[in-house]
């Protein structure tokens, strides 16, 4: 019996994760946060390298289905996850630039949660 799929978008929490904090930048539509600004160059860029990754992640998949060895998997797999670092540095410094900085000019309720937001976010990637 196989489980049911997640609707697409939706986020599994690891137990005792906290939950996702408020958009400290207050810049949520309708339920659905979105970015402050993202430089249109930067976005295109991320685009372009997930969309790499996507074809090294299927690569993977055909490498654990041939028998590979499995250094050269665990090779290819630290070349995914350094790929994935770079677009969430990008990400990262783009929040910094735009959604934490216009939090912090609402005023101290809404810096304190974009610090706490931040507090979370090195929390989870570091």
């Amino acid at each position: 019996m196989s489980s049911p799929r997640r609707p697409a978008g939706s986020r599994i929490r690891r137990a005792g994760s906290p939950a996702p904090a408020a958009a400290s930048c207050g810049c949520a539509t309708g339920g659905e946060r979105k970015a402050v600004a993202v430089d249109p160059d930067i976005k295109v860029r991320n685009r372009n390298r997930l969309r790499r990754i996507e074809g090294q992640v299927r690569g993977l998949q055909r490498m654990v289905e041939e028998d590979r060895y499995c250094a050269d998997i665990l090779v290819q797999i630290s070349s995914v996850e350094e790929a994935l670092r770079a677009v969430a540095r990008e990400l990262l410094r783009n929040h910094l630039r735009h959604c934490v900085r216009d939090a912090v000019g609402k005023g101290p309720d809404q810096a304190e949660q974009a610090y706490e937001e931040l507090v979370q976010l090195f929390d989870r990637h570091a």
